[in-house]
């Protein structure tokens, strides 16, 4: 349906009359459009209907009535509340919506034809209408565009506190996960310092036993007792290097130590060496002192991975 048919439909008028009047004006617009059907107020509906069957009287007694009947058949309907006069249902109904009245009768008497004048104030009367429906529509689509508007920008926020809360569970839970690496990082520590000592506990109980059952060692030459101190360089796999100062009578398991303690090359297992001379520590070589292995008053020790 076009804006124009849907805005005569809107005002009252018969959707018959409404196409009869834009094929009459050619569609010239809606101004035109009324002013026809408010010309043409006598037009009636076109409906096709059986041949009406000639009634014939048989006596002067049996057509009086008839013409009785026809003469009192109504010709216009009166709207009650105002005294107005339209010609059919469809004007009658008109009025109606323009004016609420609701009191309507037949009358006998057919209403005149409006003159130039009447014309003019009922086609201002339906264009004032017109204004009306059309700023009514205005302002229900106004408030609807509000309203939409508003469900967007709530289900905007909706979906902004979704995310949001999304990312502070997302965040506690990466929390939580990187406290709980941390602890099994420090307790994997804590069971490796704790194994080296119990290591170097027992590597020291077996010294002590060895040296109750066994002669004294030859005394170690002069020069290598004056050391107290052994700096230590280890080169580890990945090329980095760590230097610390030890005690000469500690153990070369005490410099192991400290490297598990703090490589970054990775946990896997290793060796120790010297590159000149060239000498790999066995395990035995763990429980001797550094001034015994010669590694005072400094040596450079190379980490090699353990094929």
């Amino acid at each position: 349906m076009s804006d124009m048919k849907a805005a005569l439909t809107e005002m009252g008028f018969p959707l018959w009359k409404i196409d009869k009047a834009l094929a009459e004006t050619n569609n010239a617009g809606l101004e035109q459009a009324m002013e026809w059907m408010i010309s043409h107020e006598d037009v009636q509906e076109e409906i096709t209907s059986a041949p009406i069957q000639s009634i014939q009287a048989t006596s002067k007694d049996e057509a009086e009535p008839l013409l009785d009947a026809t003469q009192s058949v109504a010709k216009s309907i009166k709207c009650d509340d105002c005294g107005k006069m339209f010609r059919n249902t469809e004007q009658a109904e008109l009025h109606a919506v323009r004016t609420n009245h609701a009191n309507f009768s037949e009358s006998s008497e057919e209403k005149k034809p409006l003159t130039e004048e009447e014309r003019k104030v009922q086609l201002e009367q339906l264009q004032g209408l017109m204004k009306q429906k059309r700023l009514e529509r205005e302002e229900r689509e106004k408030r609807e565009a509000i309203e939409r508007e508003k469900k967007r920008i709530q289900a905007g926020k909706e979906m902004a506190e979704f995310r949001r809360k999304n990312d502070e569970i997302e965040m506690k839970k990466l929390a939580e996960q990187r406290r709980r690496e941390k602890e099994e990082e420090r307790q994997a520590r804590e069971r490796v310092r704790r194994q080296i000592e119990e290591d170097k506990l027992a590597r020291k109980k077996k010294v002590e036993e060895k040296d109750v059952v066994s002669p004294k060692p030859e005394a170690v030459p002069q020069d290598l007792k004056d050391y107290k101190q052994a700096t230590i360089q280890v080169r580890l796999t990945d090329g980095s290097t760590l230097k610390q100062i030890f005690n000469a009578k500690e153990p070369l398991s005490a410099v192991k130590l400290y490297i598990d303690l703090n490589r970054k090359d990775g946990n896997f297992p290793y060796k120790l060496m010297t590159t000149f001379p060239r000498k790999v520590f066995t395990e035995e070589d763990y429980d001797t002192p550094l001034n015994e292995l010669d590694l005072v008053p400094s040596a450079v020790l190379v980490a090699s991975k353990i094929m």
